[in-house]
């Protein structure tokens, strides 16, 4: 009996490229190759008219209780971190904002955290029964769908994920703040459903003017919140494959592998340094419990994962930690979730790749599977992208501001890893700083590769072979 193919997730250089359907078109396809190439620029122009959408909502008198000098500016930070599901703020999310505003801020994360295309396409199946071509297309572009015809079900999967883990984190949040903070039930609810959406689509917006340093020693706030930004970062795919085959490892595709192994990896790395560089330290965790050192180190592990919320104030943390957290917020988590950075998977193939170029093999495996040449210059393309844009914020912030290179490099990795981690620097940032930070968590949140295929959406392959030449490497 011949094994059917393994369903290959599709290549994020172009939501049609390495399509089994559209290939097998040949040349007759190309002209229909180009025509659904457009809807790649339909993802960034979505989460910009969201962003201005909302933007123009948080700018009613209205949505907020206090009033800034530079509104626009305010407005639109806060409705670009809200859609990136970022969590940097300029303003107090707790007392500048009425509840009004609070509701518009946590629907812009919900809608950023499901993407605003696959939202769109789930909206034309309940009204149309269907989905067009097109709109499957793009719909697969944003949840990175295994294969093409399974986007109706993913998208429906997608919804399914994120209700349950939402509401089960909301439920558990409420009865704690109902029972040990705010005996209003009406209150602890809406704290409840805010932090559990907030967190499982990593957005690290808080209720709180500290964030989350009150309920440093409360494991009944704390855990939750973790394990809900742990199952938003992983991504879709990966939890639905988990679903389907929890035990059967066998059976695990190099993406699950990748992904479980991979934040498995750096989950105990972050929180064992973590640990290690803030254990004794009166500023961080020295003055906590036992109990709460180990919440603080959990937290440290996690939060850096694009998730932005903080039980320490980062600010006190070591140049050590700074560099820990640095690292873990450029990775991010899984592709396809809520998480932001580079990815693990994408970490994960360039280390592989490396790794099989010291030992002198051409191809690269993993797992006993070799991975592609294309998936390797994506997975480069993808991260010297990431490591251009951190650069070039990081140099226009240091142009624009005062501070120094430690707290500005944060700043700007924490911006375009879409996390919400602050040395507590945004809220005294220029406006020109500001708009620096927008672009990165715009970029970080649509992703690089996107961004790259929206401006060369012209490219073509080659008919021919050039010679070949080796220059000199190292």
């Amino acid at each position: 009996m011949t094994r059917a193919p393994e369903r290959l997730p599709i290549g994020e250089r172009s939501i049609v490229r390495g399509n089994p359907m559209l290939e097998a078109l040949g040349r007759e396809g190309e002209r229909l190759k180009a025509s659904l190439l457009h809807p790649v620029r339909s993802v960034p122009l979505a989460f910009l008219a969201v962003i201005i959408v909302g933007a123009g909502i948080l700018m009613l008198p209205v949505s907020r209780v206090g009033q800034d000098d530079d509104m626009v500016t305010t407005a639109f930070f806060t409705a670009v971190s809200s859609v990136c599901v970022t969590g940097l703020i300029t303003v107090d999310t707790a007392t500048f904002w009425t509840p009004f505003g609070q509701v518009v801020i946590l629907a812009l994360i919900q809608v950023g955290g499901f993407g605003i295309m696959s939202l769109a396409s789930l909206l034309a199946l309940f009204v149309r029964k269907t989905i067009g071509l097109r709109g499957q297309l793009v719909a697969q572009s944003e949840t990175h769908t295994l294969n093409f015809g399974d986007v109706k079900s993913v998208l429906f999967r997608v919804v399914k994920i994120m209700a349950v883990f939402e509401s089960i984190t909301a439920l558990l949040l409420t009865a704690r703040f109902w029972i040990a903070y705010d005996p209003d039930l009406g209150t602890a609810l809406w704290h409840g459903i805010f932090h559990a959406v907030s967190a499982f689509n990593n957005a690290g917006f808080a209720l709180y003017s500290d964030n989350l340093i009150s309920f440093a020693e409360d494991p009944w706030i704390i855990v939750p919140i973790c394990a809900a930004i742990i199952a938003g970062g992983l991504g879709f795919p990966v939890i639905i494959q988990l679903v389907r085959n929890p035990f059967r490892f066998k059976n695990w595709t190099i993406h699950l592998r990748l992904t479980v192994y991979g934040y498995l990896l750096l989950f105990v790395a972050g929180i064992v340094l973590f640990a290690a560089f803030e254990w004794n330290r009166p500023e961080t965790l020295g003055h906590l419990s036992l109990g709460g050192k180990i919440l603080g180190s959990l937290g440290g592990g996690v939060f850096p994962r694009t998730a932005g919320f903080n039980s320490i104030d980062y600010g006190a943390a070591t140049p050590e930690t700074l560099m820990i957290t640095n690292i873990l917020m450029f990775i991010g988590g899984g592709s396809a979730g809520t998480a932001g950075g580079i990815k693990i998977t994408t970490f994960l193939v360039l280390g592989f790749a490396i790794w099989n170029e010291i030992r002198g093999r051409e191809q690269v495996t993993i797992a006993h599977r070799s991975i592609s040449s294309s998936t390797q210059r994506q997975a480069l393309t993808v991260a010297l992208l990431g490591v251009g844009a951190v650069i070039l914020g990081t140099l226009l912030l240091l142009m624009s501001t005062d501070y120094s290179l430690e707290k500005v490099l944060f700043e700007t990795i924490s911006a375009f890893g879409t996390v919400g981690l602050s040395t507590g620097i945004t809220y005294n940032l220029p406006p020109t700083a500001e708009w620096v930070l927008m672009a990165l968590m715009f970029t970080g949140r649509i992703g690089t590769i996107t961004v790259a295929s929206a401006i060369a959406l012209a490219s073509r392959p080659r008919l021919f072979q050039l010679p070949e030449e080796r220059p000199i490497i190292g």
